[in-house]
């Protein structure tokens, strides 16, 4: 149903899109009655949702099956007490339940705030706290709900704790915790759902969605969208990931992380493909993808290249891959090794995305354009793409600049409202007519743009800036890397050098200082000598936020402090 938002739905090239790509914004949008339920009308039978989990449960869900689910998940969490405008945590990992709600939420103008299940008592405090969260929903989880219970204790705005079952489809829950409520039965019990007149519920520039983000601070901050957002994912949906009506699509991400946003949740269903949803709690084996891959015939697929460095390791010959077609991927550089291994095996390219959690993607490689492996590509629609020095100004070709999308038309769908609560951090963001990213990025002579590393994890070395991902892209060219971080470390002489800390692959022992030299001079021989790594530490894995990304500061304060 894009055709429903969108003045044209195919361009010639990519000149066309950029230039010719208009939303129609509909008055009061809420995707929850104006994209899912008018799809319960029109293709009731149509299929939504597909999720299973590694016992072999599987529950597939209807259009018209998901109307009725939110319907009845709205008017639960009515009688719970939410209303427009209030705060709800969703800690729900991969569980069905998510999807119900995100829909049941925008239904009722309440704000969805989806958080991680790896939170500790100190994350929730400063959560329900910092931005009044009324209601948790989380899986059934006794670490998961000890955390929130402590920080219960000091969070007066909490009102309603409720969980769900971690397993199985609609599973009964046993010996529920005092002072908590099984959402699963009351969603089943709930009162019929009541109309609501649309002012009554949002408008355009109500709250609909949050990501707490991390960034240099102590603590998150959390980036807000409002409802016409969902509207901004067509492009990442349609034009990125290429996922087609009737299909099956399947992006690799926790619900905790606004990948899920992006890339299985709005633009896929106003593009009318099914979601694939792999619930697993044993210890995650990314050979587990292409079993559920072939088993469901899973036509797009989205991983981080991270997973597809994994995946060229086995013998992908031995599955059978051949319903999908189309590949992509986002949030981190996609070095040119994997890119081409990926190719040989599946006969797939691998289309580059890049954007953040307060956008939607912002720059991607377009179909009728070459790809070039290691590029986050062109700008999208709407996205005025500067790349601006110290002093504001747009840098040349070639240079390394902030990446800033410049609002001279004003803000568009799928740019974040701003960072709730935090005027000063919003007003950082905001400035000179710009959205400022704080990510770096240079820009060649055909118009593709490169990453290079957030602003704040410049290298200066020996009066050399070196962009932490710069070098990144070169080590994961090395076959014996699987993982890597690059960091600046303290140094007398220089100011800073460049370390690079590993997680090696299988076949490589860590304690081998011969590696080390050999990795240090692939770097010297692959992109400029002064970028290499002075120093090289091998790990078994690499620090992480919640959301899965790699926390580069906690290994420059572990270097710090030695």
């Amino acid at each position: 149903m894009e055709e429903v938002f969108l003045e044209r739905t195919e361009f010639s090239d990519y000149e066309d899109f950029y230039k010719n790509y208009k939303i129609k914004i509909p008055e009061n949008f809420n995707f929850g009655y104006d994209v899912m339920d008018v799809l319960a009308k029109n293709n009731p039978d149509g299929r939504a949702l597909v999720w299973t989990n590694d016992e072999g449960d599987y529950y597939e869900i209807s259009f018209a099956k998901m109307k009725e689910l939110s319907d009845a998940a709205a008017s639960y969490y009515m009688e719970l007490g939410v209303k427009r405008g209030d705060f709800v945590m969703l800690v729900l990992q991969r569980r069905y339940e998510f999807w119900i709600s995100i829909v049941a939420l925008c239904k009722i103008g309440a704000v969805a705030i989806p958080a991680s299940h790896m939170l500790t008592r100190e994350d929730y405090e400063y959560r329900f706290n910092a931005v009044n969260i009324k209601m948790i929903l989380c899986v059934n989880d006794e670490d998961v709900m000890d955390h929130i219970d402590e920080a219960a204790k000091v969070s007066p705005n909490l009102k309603v704790r409720a969980c769900v079952n971690s397993f199985g489809v609609d599973r009964p829950i046993e010996n529920l915790r005092n002072g908590w409520v099984n959402f699963t039965e009351g969603r089943k019990n709930a009162k019929p759902f009541p109309v609501l007149p649309r002012n009554q519920v949002s408008s355009n520039e109500d709250l609909m969605l949050g990501y707490f983000t991390s960034g240099t601070t102590s603590h998150p901050k959390l980036a807000v969208h409002n409802f016409l957002y969902p509207l901004g994912h067509i492009t990442t949906a349609k034009y990125w990931q290429h996922v087609k009506k009737g299909g099956l699509h399947l992006t690799v991400a926790d619900t905790g992380w606004a990948k899920t946003s992006w890339g299985r949740l709005f633009g896929q269903w106003i593009c009318e493909t099914a979601l694939f949803v792999y619930d697993y709690h044993a210890r995650f084996k990314p050979t587990d993808l292409l079993v559920q891959c072939e088993k469901y015939k899973v036509t797009t697929f989205c991983a981080p290249p991270t997973i597809y460095r994994f995946l060229i390791q086995e013998d992908l010959s031995g599955y059978d891959l051949s319903s999908i077609t189309h590949c992509s991927t986002a949030g981190e550089p996609l070095s040119e090794e994997v890119y081409n291994k990926w190719l040989e095996a599946t006969g797939h390219k691998i289309t580059e995305g890049f954007g953040q959690s307060e956008t939607t993607v912002c720059l991607f490689n377009f179909d009728s354009e070459k790809i070039k492996p290691g590029s986050i590509g062109k700008p999208s629609p709407y996205y005025h793409v500067e790349l601006l020095n110290a002093e504001g100004h747009p840098v040349q070709d070639g240079q390394v600049g902030e990446l800033c999308f410049k609002l001279d038309e004003g803000r568009f769908p799928g740019l974040v409202v701003e960072y709730y609560g935090e005027p000063d951090k919003t007003a950082a963001a905001f400035h000179d007519g710009y959205y400022d990213t704080g990510d770096m990025a240079w820009r060649d002579e055909d118009g593709y743009y490169w990453f290079t590393g957030r602003s704040d994890d410049v290298i200066k070395c020996s009066g050399y800036r070196i962009g932490t991902f710069e070098v990144e892209s070169v080590l994961m060219q090395h076959p014996a890397v699987v993982e890597c971080a690059v960091t600046g470390a303290p140094d007398p002489i220089r100011g800073q050098v460049v370390k690079a800390t590993i997680v090696l692959a299988k076949s490589y022992a860590p304690g081998n200082d011969i590696l080390k030299k050999e990795i240090q001079q692939f770097v010297k021989e692959t992109t400029a000598p002064y970028k290499y790594p002075r120093i090289v530490e091998f790990v078994d894995e690499l620090p992480k936020t919640t959301s899965g990304k790699i926390m580069r500061k906690e290994i420059r304060k572990q270097d710090e402090a030695k």
